[in-house]
C-alpha cells in the first residue's frame, strides 16, 4: 500500500481480495440491478454500492460489522473503511 493516512482496519488487511463473479449475489436474488460492486475485506462477499438502489455492501456491513471494502471494478485500486469513514489507493 502507498504511505498516506490509514487506520488499523485498513493496516490489518495483508492481501486485498476481489471478487470474480462481477455480479451482486443479493440482487440476483431479489431481481435487482447494480451501479458497481464492493468486495468486503472481512468475508470476500461482493456486493452492490450506495450508488445502486439496494446498497447491499452497507447493509452487509451494518448486519456484520465488517469494516473495510474494495472496489470490485476493473481498474479501481481502493479501500473503504466504515468506521473510520477513510478512503485510500492502494
Amino acid at each position: 500500500m502507498q504511505e498516506q493516512e490509514t487506520c488499523q482496519h485498513i493496516r490489518d488487511i495483508k492481501e486485498v481480495q476481489i471478487g470474480e463473479g462481477g455480479v451482486c449475489e443479493e440482487c440476483i436474488k431479489n431481481g435487482g440491478d447494480w451501479v458497481h460492486l464492493r468486495t468486503c475485506q472481512t468475508c470476500g462477499e461482493t456486493l452492490c454500492c450506495d450508488q445502486s438502489p439496494n446498497k447491499h455492501m452497507t447493509r452487509h456491513h451494518h448486519a456484520t460489522g465488517h469494516p473495510v471494502i474494495a472496489s470490485a471494478e476493473p481498474g479501481d485500486r481502493w479501500l473503504w473503511c466504515y468506521p473510520d469513514k477513510l478512503f485510500v489507493e492502494y
